[in-house]
Parts: structure tokens; sequence; C-alpha cells
């Protein structure tokens, strides 16, 4: 069950994550050329256990993901070595039911040296939250110890994937909960934290991936009723681009040279 992905232009890869079977520990994360060629797991099978959204940090040479029924969030190196677990909202069997306790989405402002991360609750219950965190773990904590987590937004229905504009310093995200606030795409400044976000699309059938292309004012997003929408990063001029491809959970944005 392959959700998160993201792309590595000018080293020529794409990397995904594979949730494996939710109530098993089971899941990886794979590489390969963009091309398809020299597929290779780098996060071995049970090393993460449902991993989510992925991103990357090419400057640092780093990946991070979101590992849901792990209750983790997490980085490696771009091989897959160094694997580190930098939040754990939870642990144990008993924790891993318990959604509100599942971190899913992620993204990092590396300008700050913070990242950003989701945790669901259950299914339309209005319980859904925004973390906010160091990139770096506090000298002497753990990441289940760590004392500089803060709650970003609260109450929200069931925020899933984020991305980050950094130039203009503005979080977006979906949500797959109930209307007239769920099923939707938000977004909010993480400088100057409006009372509540701002409400960009309405009506997914329950959104899931995001990936902005700030350079074109353009937003594209995928919901579980398998359509992919493009929008205008302030909600307007949206439109279908696919639509009845199945379930679609990550998606990425990337611009790749055309072969001469």
């Amino acid at each position: 069950m392959p959700d998160g992905i993201v792309v590595d232009v000018e080293a020529g890869h794409i990397y995904w994550t594979n949730m494996g079977v939710p109530n098993l520990n089971d899941g990886s994360i794979e590489r390969a050329d963009i091309d398809g060629k020299n597929r290779t797991t780098i996060v071995a099978k049970g090393d993460t256990h449902t991993p989510k959204q992925i991103i990357a940090d090419k400057s640092a040479g780093k990946l991070y993901w979101c590992d849901r029924e792990g209750m983790r969030v997490m980085r490696c190196n771009l091989d897959g070595s160094q694997l580190e677990t930098l939040v754990e909202s939870g642990h144990g069997e008993s924790d891993s039911r318990d959604p509100k306790r599942w971190c899913v989405g992620l993204t990092i402002d590396a300008k700050r040296g913070q990242i950003y991360w989701t945790q669901k609750g259950p299914d339309k219950a209005g319980l859904g939250r925004i973390f906010r965190a160091n990139l770096d773990i506090p000298v002497g904590q753990t990441a289940a110890s760590r004392t500089d987590i803060e709650v970003f937004f609260d109450g929200l229905p069931e925020p899933i994937d984020l991305e980050l504009d950094a130039e203009n310093r503005v979080l977006y995200w979906t949500d797959r909960g109930d209307a007239p606030r769920g099923n939707t795409v938000n977004r909010a400044s993480i400088d100057n934290k409006p009372a509540e976000p701002q409400i960009l699309i309405r009506h997914l059938m329950e959104g899931i991936g995001i990936a902005l292309n700030v350079a074109t004012d353009r937003m594209y997003v995928t919901d579980l009723g398998g359509s992919i929408y493009s929008a205008r990063l302030d909600g307007s001029d949206k439109e279908n681009v696919r639509y009845a491809q199945g379930n679609l959970a990550g998606i990425a944005y990337a611009e790749i040279p055309k072969e001469k």
C-alpha cells in the first residue's frame, strides 16, 4: 500500500513509503530511478510501522516521514542509513489503537529549524491537531520525553498531509474530516498564526495529498475519491485534472527535463 512520495530530480530518484498491513509492523521505504529502474528498499520492512507522507531535505541529505501506527516522526539519510525517531507520541499496542496519537503528514521549516506534523484523531471526531517542534531533540531528552513540542492548531476535523510555502511562510494542509471544515484544503501563516485557518477548497472526497508550485501559483491535491485537483494557491481556478483513479494518497510536484 504505497502512500507518500517525493522526487529528487537532481539525483534522478523517486522515494515512496509502503504502509504495509496497518496492524502489522511491516512498513518500508523504497527508492527507484525516475524511469522506474534500479528499485531498492532503503528502509527495511519493520524498521518503520506504517509510513505515510514523506519529504526530503536535500540540502541536509535527509528524508523525513510520519509513521502512523508506529506513532512516530522519523528521518534517515537519503540512502536509508542513520535511522532516527524524532517524535514518539505513544508506545505499544494499546496506544497504537488511539488515532489521536497517529502521526500522518509533515513538513519542515529549514530556515527556523522546525518540523510540523499532523495527528489526525478519530474519524469525524474533530480532534485533529497540528504540532510544531525543533528539528533536533533537545540535549538530554528523548523522542518520547522532549519538552519543545507545541500545539500549532487543535480541534481540527482530520488534518492529513502538510506543505510549506517557505518563501511566504504559509502552511497548507488537507483535511479529510466532515464538512463544513473537513474535506478541505486549508492554510495559515506560521509566523502570525490566525485564530482559525483559512479554508481554500471545499467538497473534496477525503483529501489526502498536497503539493505546491509556488513559482506558478498552483497547488495539486489528491483525494480518496480518486481525483487530482489543481488550483491557485488561494484556492481559486480549481480544476479536476484526473478523476476516478482509485484511492489516491501522496502527490509530489517535480519539473523533469525532457530527454534530448
